[in-house]
């Protein structure tokens, strides 16, 4: 049987197709990969740079608090609980407040005001962090130093047991200071990812809720928040992330101090702020290791956290039937 023209030019079509299909597969699959070859080699070049430090000091690095760059010896212990702690204050702050105005926007608020907040939360998003630095040593520091913290320190120190965290000369740079800038830093992102899930709770669902007797905050707690948990928690993870790995903010309100301390009045130190305050002043090999060793560990420490954010969300998913 001979083959029509027509057959011979559907051939042609279908064999053009499958080519591009092919080349499209092969440059999106190298546009992923060059991700991960991107990201291995920011974690390899890191691990190669400060082989110095972790060969002289092993494992002892992690839980060493001495950063004394004249007698060459230095822990990253300091480093890494300042970063912990300004984190988990940023989020302990973030995350209602972030909630609050999602669910106020998507529920509460008149339809002439949701473009205009949600228009100033995206704006507060693309504020650059030296900004919110500079506003948090000449306005923050100074407004908290003279009129919170020697109420906190005066009333809240003398708790037994917690007491520990709120008691310290009311300096006004420090961990807590740190900790509400990136608080406020945080806040534009998770809110914004909050809002965009709520949008996606269907509006019949909602109704019956409130059909059947809920108020707004069990319509909140009982149907948005289920509806919408996975990526709820994707977006604080994200938030999580981004507090972690912040520098400039942090570096002007943190104080930047070597000491191990469990106030939150008092200066003490993150990684990022540890890098971008040493990394000029490194006058040796191991000094110059050592900082570059504490990137690493942001590295990993970001990592783990995303990881298992990612474990929960899988986990979620598994339990939700997806």
């Amino acid at each position: 049987m001979n083959a029509t023209p027509d057959s011979i030019d559907l051939t042609r079509r279908e064999h053009a197709d499958l080519r591009a299909d092919t080349r499209f597969r092969w440059l999106v699959t190298t546009a992923g990969m060059i991700v991960l070859l991107g990201l291995t080699a920011a974690a390899l070049s890191m691990l190669w740079g400060g082989r110095q430090a972790f060969a002289k000091f092993g494992l002892a690095f992690f839980w060493t608090d001495q950063w004394d760059a004249v007698q060459q010896q230095f822990g990253a212990l300091v480093p890494i609980y300042g970063t912990i702690v300004t984190a988990v204050i940023a989020m302990l702050i973030a995350v209602p407040v972030s909630f609050g105005i999602a669910f106020f926007l998507t529920e509460i608020a008149p339809r002439w005001l949701r473009a205009p907040v949600g228009a100033a939360i995206e704006l507060l998003a693309g504020i650059p962090s030296i900004i919110y630095g500079m506003w948090g040593l000449f306005v923050l520091a100074p407004l908290l130093g003279e009129h919170v913290f020697p109420w906190v320190d005066e009333h809240l120190g003398q708790l037994p047991g917690i007491g520990m965290l709120f008691s310290g000369p009311p300096l006004g740079l420090g961990m807590g200071t740190a900790g509400l800038v990136l608080g406020i830093m945080v806040i534009p992102f998770v809110a914004s990812v909050m809002r965009e899930v709520f949008l996606t709770v269907p509006g019949p669902l909602k109704e019956s809720a409130y059909a059947l007797g809920a108020t707004r905050w069990e319509v909140a707690w009982d149907v948005v928040l289920p509806y919408t948990r996975s990526a709820v928690i994707g977006g604080i993870f994200l938030g999580l992330g981004r507090a972690l790995g912040e520098t400039m903010a942090v570096t002007f309100v943190l104080g930047n101090a070597h000491s191990l301390t469990f106030s939150l009045l008092e200066p003490g130190n993150s990684i990022a702020a540890t890098i971008a305050n040493e990394f000029t002043e490194a006058d040796s090999k191991m000094y110059l290791s050592a900082l570059i060793a504490l990137g690493f560990v942001l590295f990993m420490l970001t990592f783990v956290v995303l990881t298992i954010a990612r474990l929960m969300l899988r986990r979620l998913n598994r339990q939700e039937g997806h």
